[in-house]
């Protein structure tokens, strides 16, 4: 392993991976894409890491990132969009990605994608998915493909979220509440990603991240809370109802917090269906949220305790 691109290094999973690579391959370049040059400058602390401004989107462009390099990682991925934003991102990126690598002569792709992709699932973002994984699978590279649960983590985008929330609210309305999760965290995806490229074994192998607990979103909002010590009651609302708050999401700005299409995913269970390789066979044990959340969410405010996860990270 001497040079490897990293799509969306600059992201949760991405900078939990490059740590992970510049402490166990001190010797390995890491090429980091990014649109905005001062986007996570503080990658530029870690040893070999190269922060190239590039749009990834851009087939030229991803030729010239990919010079030279002996792997490619694609942890690319949005939650939210119309069906065009989806097939760009989750679908034809990856298409390009295939192609520039044939171009390239570089054989070794690790893709992420995410639990419940298929091709009939019901939501956009899972089908998209989905048509990324056969773009990279029929394309004749080294391909090994990654499908995590939801992740957690110290700056992750959902307990968090959960904490916050609760911090205000008296209770907490909550569409998909029997929804299940099996929720996995950052750092054993890092590994798992870190695995596969170090195991040629894992070569057309598809595998499954999860933790080692299933839990429905309601009790992972009620355990948010609970560490936060601002644990409110949780009123599971009606389909119809979570969809009407959705819309009105969506008319904020940035980011909804939920979209019809995170409901229509929400109908098959994110959790591992045990058919698949997951991370023992990658000799990972996977860590437990009730164990790792408690060390992050901090109990007077809901948000990240840094130097706890970090301790906990290097111990890992």
């Amino acid at each position: 392993m001497r040079r490897v691109l990293i799509l969306g290094g600059t992201g949760f999973i991405g900078r939990a991976l490059c740590a992970q690579l510049a402490e166990r391959h001190p010797d390995a370049e890491l090429v980091v894409p990014t649109r905005h040059s001062g986007q996570r400058r503080e990658l530029l602390a870690l040893p070999d890491v190269e922060l190239v401004q590039a749009d990834i989107h851009d087939e030229a462009a991803l030729a010239r990132v990919l010079a030279d390099c002996d792997a490619a990682v694609n942890l690319v991925g949005i939650l939210h969009g119309d069906d065009a934003r989806f097939r760009r991102v989750h679908a034809e990126l990856p298409r390009k990605l295939a192609h520039a690598c044939r171009v390239a002569g570089v054989r070794r792709v690790v893709h992420v994608s995410a639990l419940g992709a298929a091709p009939d699932a019901p939501s956009r973002y899972l089908r998209s998915k989905a048509a990324g994984e056969a773009a990279l699978q029929t394309s004749g590279l080294d391909v090994t493909i990654l499908r995590p649960s939801v992740v957690f983590g110290e700056e992750d985008q959902f307990l968090n979220l959960f904490a916050r929330l609760q911090r205000w609210a008296p209770v907490l309305p909550l569409a998909g509440a029997q929804a299940r999760f099996q929720p996995v965290w950052v750092h054993d995806v890092a590994r798992a990603l870190l695995a596969c490229q170090e195991q040629p074994s894992t070569i057309g192998q598809v595998y499954e991240l999860a933790g080692p607990a299933v839990y429905t979103l309601g009790e992972l909002a009620r355990l948010a809370g609970r560490v936060c010590g601002h644990e409110r009651p949780v009123i599971a609302v009606p389909d119809a109802v979570g969809r009407l708050q959705a819309a009105f999401m969506a008319l904020l700005p940035g980011e909804p917090l939920m979209s019809g299409d995170n409901l229509d995913s929400m109908k098959v269970d994110n959790v591992a269906t045990g058919r698949l390789p997951g991370l023992q066979d990658l000799g990972i044990t996977p860590a437990a949220v009730s164990a790792i959340a408690p060390q992050y969410l901090s109990a007077r405010n809901g948000c990240v305790r840094l130097d706890a996860w970090r301790a906990k990270a290097r111990r890992g």
